[in-house]
């Protein structure tokens, strides 16, 4: 009895799993047009009921139906790329809030690579910046518990909390032989996507540290105030995009059209959808949210015409990418400082209903002369003379597992000793002692845009002529 029990179900399982696959294959290909659907592979839809029966039956402990088919979901979006995933009802919340500038957290921007969360770079004017947290640091455990095995969700959950609430992070990161632990405080995480002032007169400075719902407003606002308040002519605009993580695309197109001229081709995608095959250009249809007035309509002529330099480097990914590599295609603006993050793929977020939905890669964006980012990035027109190869051992879109290829062969790379060292620590019994954070090794950022800025500096060379190459200041050793 039970046996046929056991049959029964799996045969209403393959049944329904079946007819749904149907009709939503037939959904995608009335969408796009496609003539002809593979047919569905009946023999891994029977093994999946198969297995799904097998855990309902004699699985240690009982399991929700919802819990398996959520994970089975997981599983299909994670085994891609490290971009695509389910967002459940808390993760689609929380993904609307941060495209708002302001969430509760640390101020980290992570991936998950062999089961540990990488940092791809840390948000300016966070507890995960102040305390020191770079990009490329492994975190192996939270507070008490080890991240291997968990989902990138999961871990992003327990980093994220109340306000003034503490959490232990324990890190591997390269060049070091122990663990490294960072006991950080949560904070509201308001995040100011744009920063402006003049340098001296003559000379503005833009930053865009994420590009968020209302980045081109304010990249406007900036705009305004700088030339308005500049006595003379104008004789130089440096746009910096270091370690911003990129964001929403219409931002990045809104910022390429305040310096590009009008309908110029800022970035086209590729995929095989139709949905997925877009030329954005500088104009307002491909910038503006709804009606809403044009923010860029007015703007100071002379902002299309300013000597520009874009400052970029291991951690400008994405939108920052689209924008710097838009001004270096159309001319616009020379790309300064190191080899950006590579991450040239479209997510497009697809309601489930109930408040889920999916983030699946869609496409791969290319600059306006056909250059992929993808795995590739940005090639800055001028090298940072003052990094001293430091950027070089940033993580990239290339160094993740299942990135998605740029079309070009030879493209593999072996697991670098950081990966190693972290697989390693994950060992039973290899963490015996967790190192604190030490304030003498892991100094304060330097504040991009300050005096200490030395690429701001070069760039300021580079307008007034000048070939001198600013030198470090020499550090501090330990006695």
């Amino acid at each position: 009895m039970n046996n046929i029990t056991k049959k029964t179900g799996l045969i209403l399982i393959g049944i329904i799993a079946g007819v749904m696959l149907s009709m939503n294959f037939s959904a995608i290909a009335k969408k796009n047009n496609i003539e002809a659907i593979h047919p569905l592979p009946i023999e891994e839809l029977r093994t999946f009921a198969q297995v799904f029966g097998r855990i309902k039956s004699d699985y240690v402990e009982s399991v929700e139906d919802k819990k398996l088919i959520t994970e089975a979901i997981n599983g299909m979006l994670v085994g891609l790329d490290p971009h695509s995933s389910y967002l459940d009802k808390d993760d689609y919340k929380e993904l609307q809030i941060g495209t708002q500038g302001e969430f509760g957290g640390l101020g980290i921007q992570v991936t998950m690579e062999d089961g540990v969360v990488k940092v791809i770079s840390p948000i300016e004017d966070t507890p995960a910046f102040r305390a020191g947290i770079k990009t490329g640091d492994l975190i192996v455990k939270l507070d008490d518990t080890v991240v291997k095995g968990m989902s990138l969700n999961d871990a992003i959950k327990l980093m994220r909390g109340k306000p003034n609430t503490s959490i232990k992070i324990t890190i591997v990161r390269e060049g070091e032989t122990e663990p490294l632990v960072f006991n950080l405080t949560r904070a509201i995480i308001k995040i100011q996507s744009v920063k402006s002032k003049m340098i001296e007169p003559g000379y503005a400075y833009i930053r865009i540290t994420q590009f968020q719902e209302q980045t081109g407003e304010n990249l406007a606002q900036a705009i305004k105030t700088l030339f308005s308040g500049n006595t003379g002519t104008m004789k130089g605009l440096i746009l910096d995009l270091r370690n911003d993580p990129g964001g929403l695309l219409n931002g990045a197109v809104a910022v390429s059209a305040a310096f590009l001229p009008e309908n110029a081709l800022v970035v086209y995608t590729e995929g095989r959808s139709v949905d997925a095959k877009m030329k954005l250009h500088a104009n307002p249809e491909y910038y503006l949210r709804g009606p809403d007035e044009d923010y860029l309509k007015g703007l100071p002529a002379e902002v299309k015409t300013v000597p520009m330099i874009t400052l970029v480097n291991g951690g400008s990914a994405s939108a920052s990418e689209i924008v710097a590599g838009a001004l270096q295609d159309h001319k616009r603006s020379i790309v300064m400082g190191s080899q950006t993050f590579g991450k040239g793929s479209v997510q497009t977020i697809l309601p489930l209903g109930n408040n889920t939905a999916i983030k699946l890669t869609t496409a791969r964006y290319y600059t306006p002369n056909g250059q992929s980012i993808q795995a590739q990035g940005i090639t800055p027109d001028i090298l940072d003379e003052t990094d001293n190869g430091d950027d070089q051992q940033r993580l990239r879109e290339s160094d993740l597992n299942r990135h998605l290829s740029s079309g070009k062969k030879n493209e593999t790379k072996a697991a670098s000793d950081t990966e190693k060292a972290a697989l390693k620590a994950l060992k039973p019994g290899s963490i015996k002692k967790e190192k604190k954070n030490d304030s003498k090794k892991s100094k304060e950022p330097i504040e991009f845009g300050s005096a200490e800025d030395l690429l701001l500096t070069q760039a300021m060379n580079y307008f007034k002529g000048i070939t001198t190459v600013p030198e470090k200041k020499n550090e501090e050793t330990d006695s």
